[in-house]
Formats: structure tokens, sequence, C-alpha cells
């Protein structure tokens, strides 16, 4: 009976230690984005990550909890880690890390935009998590890249198979009227479709300008979240409603090929 209950003490502290899901988000700092937008986007993740419904998901994960890194990235050498890996265990450390993304100075960027690179890091930031359930790199943007690798020239080896990469893209608010925002949505939509996400149901959520950025996250991160739960039945979650209204395609489709 000893080695019965060493057993199932061993087996117990593994469960305790284990990581359900390692998350790392990748904000958007490039020339396009000036300073009320930058702040958008950062009190925009902090009031997705601690809005009722995302709380309610992180602090449900029990013994498989998350953890979360956040970066700010720009140019082909321009990634600055804004939050270092946290495990979200309870209502405190959620709240501190919403805090610390709020209060942390701004570290001066490129103009450029270079989205390989951020993939890059992001990848090199879940390396770190190799022993969680799963792993999702984040990518947050307003443009296309503009310098650094394409995100179409990355070796097929530069990202584990194992790791989803999504994207939230930020549409450009100043447009004059709906129906040209809603084509360059479209057309920023389709490239992140294309070029960016990476692994199955990988997907792209919308934001209509950066007033409209916690909603997209909070809406993306309850779909991440979720996806873990219900081990891997995306599909079954409601449709968003930016995506349904621009009949923007959610996953990217099969009729794309990378050049």
């Amino acid at each position: 009976m000893m080695w019965l209950a060493c057993i199932l003490f061993l087996t117990a502290g593994a469960l305790q230690a284990a990581c359900g899901q390692a998350l790392a988000l990748g904000l958007d700092v490039s020339g396009s984005v000036d300073p009320v937008e930058y702040q958008m986007q950062r009190e925009g993740l902090a009031a997705a990550l601690t809005s009722q419904s995302v709380r309610q998901v992180l602090l449900a994960q029990g013994r498989a909890p998350t953890d979360i890194a956040v970066f700010e990235w720009s140019g082909p050498t321009h990634q600055a880690l804004v939050q270092p890996w946290t495990t979200v265990t309870d209502s405190q450390n959620l709240n501190a890390l919403a805090s610390n993304l709020r209060t942390t100075a701004r570290v001066q960027g490129s103009l450029t935009t270079a989205i390989g690179s951020a993939m890059l890091f992001g990848v090199g930031l879940l390396d770190q998590r190799s022993d969680c359930w799963k792993r999702t790199l984040d990518i947050s943007g307003d443009g296309p890249a503009n310098t650094g690798p394409r995100p179409q020239d990355l070796p097929a080896d530069a990202i584990p198979p194992d790791i989803i990469i999504n994207a939230l893209v930020i549409g450009n608010a100043d447009l004059f009227g709906r129906d040209e925002r809603s084509v360059d949505i479209k057309e920023l939509s389709s490239y992140f479709n294309a070029y960016v996400i990476r692994g199955p149901n990988a997907f792209v959520e919308v934001a209509l300008g950066f007033e409209d950025y916690a909603a997209a996250m909070e809406r993306k991160l309850l779909r991440e979240l979720q996806s873990l739960a219900l081990s891997g039945t995306v599909e079954s979650l409601p449709v968003t409603d930016v995506l349904q209204e621009m009949h923007l395609p959610r996953t990217r489709p099969v009729w794309i090929t990378q050049p």
C-alpha cells in the first residue's frame, strides 16, 4: 500500500503543477500606433483579461491554470517583454497582471512593422512553456508587414506544429464611412488569414478601430480559453458578430496557399 500512496502523491503533485495553456500576447506598437491608440490597446487588454467572463474562465482552470506573457513589437529588432510569464491562479495575481499592463511605461520602438520577427519572438517565449498542454500566440496588428522576414517566408520548422497562432486585426477607425472601413478590415483580415495564423482552428478576430479593441480582445480570449475546456471543439462556439456581419472567414480559407 505504501507504493500506491507514493504514486498517488506524485500524481497529485504533477497535476497541481500542470499548465493547461500558455498564452503569449504580442501588441503592435509600430509607427502607425499613436500614443492614444497605444494606451487603448494596453487598457483594452487589461480590461478584457479582468472582465467578468474571462476572469471566470481563467479562474475555473483548477489544477491546470493558464500562463500568460505579454510583449510589444514593431521593427525587426524591437520586441519588448511587458509582462513576464505569470500563472493565473487567483484574482489577486490576475489583477496585478492587469495593473502592470496599465502602468508600465512604453518603450519607444521602430516605425516599421515586422510581423515575422514578432512571430519568432513569440514562439521563443512559448518554448519556455513546453510543458503546457496547449500553447497559443496572439498577434495584434493594424497593418501588414513592411520589413523583416515576411510571415509567409518563415521556415516550416521555425514554428513547432503544436503552437497555435491567432490574430487580432485592428481596422482604421478614421475612414469616412462604414463601407470604407469594412473594405479595410476585410483586406487586412485576408492578409492575416493567409500569412500569419497557424495551426488547427487558428482564427482572426477583428476590431473596428482601437476603440473596439477591448471588446474584440475579450471575444478572442473567451474563444481561446473555452476551446481548451471544450477539448478543441471551437466550432461549437458562437460566431463573432463582427465577422458574421462582414462575412469574413473565421479561419484560413483552404484555397489560400502561401507563395
